[in-house]
């Protein structure tokens, strides 16, 4: 089974729930790492491990933890209707996450 089935891939996330609501994220997903940034922003110097498997046609399901913010972001990417949701946490935190997807490249 592939993990990394959004390698080569870049994706546009602009969440409409959770801590980062009204923010737009930039992902580039390599062969095991994935660079992330807000909008027009500086990529993060940590490029964290991520994994990423079809769970149905067009539907991806991803997830990396961020050691900067020290969350992880699991998200249900779904190319078909352009709309992500899924699961931001930390040790303390944990919310609910919408929005939608931009396939950049």
């Amino acid at each position: 089974m592939n993990d990394h089935t959004l390698a080569g891939r870049t994706l546009r996330w602009t969440f409409e729930s959770g801590p980062t609501a009204g923010k737009t994220y930039e992902h580039v997903f390599g062969d095991e790492t994935v660079a992330f940034r807000e909008a027009d922003g500086k990529f993060n110097d940590v490029k964290p491990k991520y994994s990423s498997f079809e769970v149905a046609p067009s539907t991806h399901l991803v997830s990396y933890l961020s050691p900067e913010s020290g969350f992880t972001l699991t998200i249900a990417v779904n190319f078909e209707t352009g709309r992500i949701y899924g699961f931001a946490s930390n040790d303390k935190q944990w919310f609910p996450v919408y929005g939608t997807n931009e396939t950049v490249r």
